[in-house]
């Protein structure tokens, strides 16, 4: 999208929600029962949600009642952004303020995980059960990529090198990470872990270099960049001797991780590593090596961080989301401002514009009970 397109979107949005005088403080206090995507013009000051659907008929739907996963924004265009939902499928927008479109080429159930090809903004892949699927039509139509023979195997995750977006791996729920050469066709093992996959992370800084982060927060770094063909990735299968694979989670054994890993951003603005538990979030400047914590202002047992997104251009902007509260700091964590939601489901995903770090999105669905 033109930069002048998005401003002309942002300007209506801006003068609504501040000659409506509302913000996140006030408008909670009625909060209702609202999932589907909100959106912030203004660095999370004041929310509106984004929830239209167009309709032929003239009266457009809605995708509030969706429970929102991810929301992945196209690295090519940051005006595109996708919605994987629970149950319902994956959606997009080409501009936010236009409404969202269901891609009625997959299957209408969870996404797992979601991932646009860096350089080709119409391969698109998305992990569904034990499949994984490839589109190279901007989501007109799909193929299976891979295609796990354990029906309760879940592909979990799925990322691709920036760099030779060819190169793509993906990981699944019983700790398999393998790796592709040839943009999905084929597939090789790379790494069997003891726990399911539940981020790969390239590094926008150097794409030799990727993190695989588990559900019970264990965190590992490899260089993808010896492997010039599927026959030499076997040379590097399990090895952690700290050459090809590095477990880093004696580095990370000093704080009290807990066991539900929920996030792993890498910033460029000063090659900085963040992650995050529902208890904890951590920072590391030499990839994963040493961390440092980020003081929040709960306690650790009553934090329950559900997602983070960080400033892509100044590491020191940190936005975190919970069940109840969008927690925001422009000072690297020494302080806090805090925001009930302004709905009563739980906040579930955030992203934020790359273009326009001013944008943030929020996505939300039902607290399980």
């Amino acid at each position: 999208m033109k930069k002048t397109a998005k401003l002309l979107w942002l300007l209506p949005l801006v003068f609504v929600l501040a000659g409506c005088g509302v913000n996140v403080q006030t408008k909670t206090s009625t909060a209702v029962d609202v999932g589907g995507v909100f959106v912030s013009a203004n660095k999370g000051d004041v929310w509106k949600s984004m929830s239209l659907t167009p309709s032929v008929i003239g009266t457009p739907g809605s995708i509030s009642f969706l429970d929102v996963n991810q929301l992945v924004i196209d690295p090519q265009d940051s005006g595109a952004v996708y919605m994987a939902t629970d149950d319902n499928g994956l959606y997009y927008t080409y501009n936010v303020a236009k409404g969202w479109t269901q891609i009625t080429a997959l299957p209408t159930a969870t996404i797992n995980d979601f991932s646009v090809d860096p350089k080709n903004k119409c391969a698109l892949y998305a992990a569904i059960g034990n499949k994984l699927y490839k589109s190279v039509d901007c989501g007109r139509s799909f193929g299976e990529a891979y295609f796990d023979n354990n029906p309760s195997v879940q592909v979990s995750a799925v990322a691709i090198d920036h760099y030779d977006s060819n190169q793509v791996y993906l990981g699944t729920s019983r700790g398999d990470v393998l790796k592709s050469l040839d943009g999905g066709q084929s597939w090789r093992s790379i790494q069997k872990l003891d726990d399911g996959i539940r981020k790969i992370l390239v590094s926008p800084e150097d794409s030799r270099v990727v993190f695989v982060a588990t559900v019970k927060s264990g965190l590992y770094r490899f260089n993808s960049g010896i492997a010039k063909s599927l026959d030499e990735l076997t040379e590097y299968k399990n090895k952690f001797d700290g050459s090809n694979w590095v477990d880093l989670n004696g580095e990370l054994k000093e704080f009290d991780m807990g066991i539900n890993f929920k996030g792993l951003v890498f910033v460029p603005a000063d090659n900085s590593l963040f992650m995050a538990t529902d208890k904890v979030l951590l920072k590391s400047l030499d990839n994963g090596q040493s961390w440092a914590k980020i003081k929040l202002v709960t306690p650790d047992n009553e934090t329950n961080i559900n997602a983070i997104t960080i400033n892509p251009k100044d590491a020191k902007e940190i936005y975190y989301v919970t069940n109840t509260t969008f927690y925001k700091s422009i000072d690297a964590g020494n302080t806090w401002i805090a925001k009930q939601l302004v709905t009563s489901r739980a906040g579930s995903t955030l992203a934020i514009d790359f273009d326009n770090p001013n944008i943030l999105y929020l996505g939300a669905k039902k607290i399980k009970k």
